[in-house]
């Protein structure tokens, strides 16, 4: 492999920067055990940024992403910073990003790992074996369309404006995403939307339709509605192999899948642009735990969900699916052998924090490089 893959590396706030500092033992690592070199730069984001500059992502910054060749991102937000303006909460950060490399197509896997049977709320029955993959639209929908706002009435009330707008292009490239993933799993798609309901979901899904019948006729399609499919995954969540969905949608059943895990300091996620002529394509990865400021600072943090995006970085960014098998795997092998941080504490396990993780999970690659 060639030694300039470009990485951007962005800690962000609270447990940000304590499991990222994990990531960076592993990439050592990977310089000294497997011969592989990033060029890597950092940069705050984030509250981290409010602080240093006044915003919450400098322009630098978003430039840095765009030369990158993938940006891995920690956490943003946390008290400190709530009593700044609307548009200059701290989350500003990762919208920005995801608006200016056009990260469209949001991956949250939901895998529950043998030994994490019963950290789940569910019956292990339920959930064992679980291996699901939420394919989220992440720049149109409710979240960015217009018009919005809240505007004040004759009357004197006021009223809060938000607009779910679709265009077919932009259903089109994360139904292709959620397709082309399930070529390499289990060949199923399940597309969620409210057609029953809203005229942006009944598009929705004749668009998906069609999409299916043109290029994928080899992939299984159902449809669902949202309600429904929230209800499923409680029930049956091993039906499902690849979910596609809106950003409203997503957010919200992806959340709902990442508990049937047990942790959400497990789970990491890809957001992926468009493919340009080269195949390259601007992604960001991160951990969905957020920045979880009550636990920041006291090295009790579970990196695993950091050093998972790290792996999906490897996997989707740079084509190193054996390099990504082996944090993977080595991930699994430390909590299947007792060791747990306290957001995955089972009985007749050992507590540790942080660092320690870290270290058993470096003392596994050496392990599974030998």
């Amino acid at each position: 492999m060639p030694a300039n893959k470009r990485l951007l590396m962005l800690p962000g706030d609270g447990i940000g920067p304590e499991v990222m500092h994990e990531v960076r033992r592993v990439i050592d690592w990977m310089d000294r055990r497997r011969a592989v070199t990033f060029d890597i730069a950092e940069d705050a984001v984030g509250g981290a940024a409010i602080d240093a500059i006044g915003m919450p992502i400098a322009e630098k910054t978003v430039e840095a992403a765009k030369a990158a060749d993938a940006v891995l991102f920690g956490s943003v937000g946390g008290p400190k910073w709530d009593g700044l303006g609307f548009d200059m909460r701290p989350e500003i950060a990762i919208l920005t990003l995801r608006r200016e490399l056009g990260l469209f197509a949001n991956l949250r896997p939901a895998v529950v790992l043998d030994p994490l049977v019963d950290a789940s709320t569910l019956k292990p029955e339920v959930v064992r074996g679980l291996d699901l993959m939420i394919v989220r639209e992440s720049t149109g929908g409710l979240y960015f369309g217009e018009p919005r706002g809240i505007e004040e009435l004759p009357d004197g009330q006021q009223r809060g404006v938000n607009t779910e707008v679709y265009a077919t292009g932009e259903i089109e490239r994360v139904a292709r995403v959620a397709f082309e993933l399930a070529r390499k799993r289990q060949g199923r798609v399940c597309s969620v939307e409210k057609a029953n309901v809203m005229e942006s979901g009944l598009l929705w899904r004749r668009v998906v339709t069609a999409l299916h019948e043109r290029e994928f006729a080899d992939i299984g399609l159902t449809h669902m509605y949202a309600d429904n499919c929230a209800m499923q995954l409680v029930r049956n969540p091993r039906q499902f192999d690849v979910i596609v969905t809106t950003n409203l949608f997503g957010d919200l059943l992806s959340d709902l899948a990442s508990m049937l895990t047990g942790s959400l300091g497990m789970l990491p996620s890809a957001t992926l642009g468009a493919p340009d002529t080269s195949g390259r394509r601007h992604a960001l990865y991160e951990p969905i735990h957020g920045s979880a400021p009550d636990i920041a600072g006291k090295g009790v943090a579970n990196p695993l969900g950091q050093l998972l995006s790290f792996a999906m970085l490897l996997r989707f960014s740079f084509d190193m699916a054996e390099d990504a098998d082996l944090i993977e795997r080595a991930c699994t092998n430390v909590l299947a052998s007792g060791l747990r941080t306290a957001d995955v504490m089972a009985p007749n396990c050992a507590k540790v924090g942080t660092q320690v993780m870290g270290e058993a999970v470096l003392r596994e690659l050496d392990k599974l490089a030998a």
